[in-house]
């Protein structure tokens, strides 16, 4: 097959759609398929509405077999301003029904601008089998690549990796309804198949009209070997650290629940609990102002890593007790299946998605969002429960190793693939 993968980053660049559509490319590549991934050259999130944020140079590498075009972001004058003031206008328009949806994409464009990748869209000669993209919040990317498919009549695969929120109802939350706009909603609707990455956002879909047959739950695995090798005590020596250790790993942002996770350490250390927070992840400019806001002893006593490399990672999972990612905007939470690949108990928030990840009680604990004294019992909990942490961390330990590797969930996406490319624009 030859297969195109469309999404707004890729290798260097990390995150969990990143490691998502990494895990398939290469698969994929790997068993002899031609992988081709369109990106943009964003390497900072940030990059999308910050100019000065980071970018990867290379338009055109292969990684692990797989071709990567990159196609440069582009920005509107006052970017940091004009980003979020058009994802928040199209909000207000996607509300309003007598607004065509072709309105919509028109000024979802912009947000990111790549004119370049949609040149390439308008201009290649390349044909493919299949046509896949993800992230339906960068919808612009989406919706240029499914109309590649449908000009080429192939069939398009999308995995929206939707962030329902926490609200009484998914997707109902202000920051969900982001990523549930009218517009985004009809692009799931009018691809050929559906690969949702958990039972809610497959109900979701199956709730607003897609047939169950051009649904399947499969989303991301982990590759054990590749996660092998973690040294923690390498880790605690350096840092001089000894005794309980929490650890987050993440975008560091409040949607993210970077900041309740500060507030619920700060909350133990004046009850005289002994605890280490160790942060690692990107540092967006709103958790920057937050953290240098703190008081310098309380910024002293946080090891605040920032982006790190794998080895680090590794280390990091070996050493912490508890990993915590009390995030409202995660549909999956790859670091989950990481943090129990090493046995550690996790704590997640109650949203929708990963409560179906987060077995409460079993092999985590799920917390309400933004609860900082939730979040420090629970906290407080596994660290004066050994037993109970090493009971859950092997219990998740147990779900990665028969549920959640590559080579369970890896085999499912390739029949899709097959069916798929073998019928045209049919589906299953």
């Amino acid at each position: 097959m030859r297969i195109l993968h469309v999404t707004q980053r890729y290798l260097p660049a990390v995150g969990g759609a990143e490691l998502y559509l990494e895990g398939v490319s290469k698969r994929l590549a790997a068993d002899g398929h031609d992988v081709t991934v369109v990106t943009t050259d964003a390497w900072d999130f940030e990059l999308f509405w910050n100019p000065d944020a980071r970018r990867i140079p290379q338009p055109e590498a292969i990684i692990d077999g797989v071709r990567v075009l990159r196609f440069p972001v582009r920005h509107l004058p006052l970017s940091h301003w004009s980003y979020p003031a058009m994802r928040r206008l199209l909000w207000i328009l996607a509300s309003v029904s007598a607004i065509p949806s072709p309105w919509l994409h028109r000024l979802a464009r912009y947000t990111p601008w790549t004119p370049e990748l949609f040149r390439w869209f308008a201009t290649t000669q390349e044909r493919f089998d299949l046509v896949a993209g993800m992230t339906i919040v960068f919808e612009p990317l989406i919706a240029a690549a499914q109309q590649f498919a449908w000009q080429n009549q192939k069939p398009f695969v999308i995995y929206p990796l939707t962030h329902l929120g926490v609200g009484q109802e998914p997707g109902q939350d202000p920051v969900s309804r982001f990523y549930t706009m009218r517009h985004q909603v009809e692009l799931v609707l009018n691809s050929a198949f559906l690969l949702a990455i958990n039972a809610d956002e497959a109900n979701f879909y199956r709730q607003r009209g897609l047939s169950p047959d051009r649904i399947a739950v499969v989303g991301p695995g982990v590759n054990l070997a590749e996660l092998q090798g973690g040294n923690g005590s390498h880790l605690r020596q350096r840092y001089g650290l000894k005794g309980p250790i929490v650890g987050m790993l993440s975008t560091m942002a409040y949607d993210k629940g970077t900041m309740h996770v500060i507030e619920a350490i700060r909350t133990l250390w004046q009850k005289g609990v002994n605890v280490h927070l160790i942060l690692a992840g990107s540092v967006l400019e709103q958790f920057r102002h937050y953290w240098d806001n703190l008081p310098t002893t309380e910024r002293q006593r946080i090891i605040l890593l920032g982006a790190i490399d794998h080895q680090t990672k590794l280390d990091l999972l070996d050493a912490i007790d508890i990993l915590v990612l009390p995030s409202r905007t995660d549909s999956f939470g790859i670091v989950f299946l990481e943090a129990w690949t090493y046995a550690k108990p996790v704590i997640a928030a109650q949203a929708w998605g990963v409560r179906t990840v987060v077995d409460h009680g079993r092999d985590g604990l799920l917390i309400p969002f933004g609860d900082v004294q939730a979040l420090a019992e629970a906290i407080q909990t596994l660290i004066e429960n050994p037993q109970l942490r090493r009971q859950m961390g092997e219990a998740g330990r147990h779900k990665v190793l028969h549920q959640h590797t590559w080579d369970h969930k890896y085999p499912r996406i390739r029949e899709i693939y097959g069916a798929l490319a073998h019928r045209g624009t049919s589906t299953i």
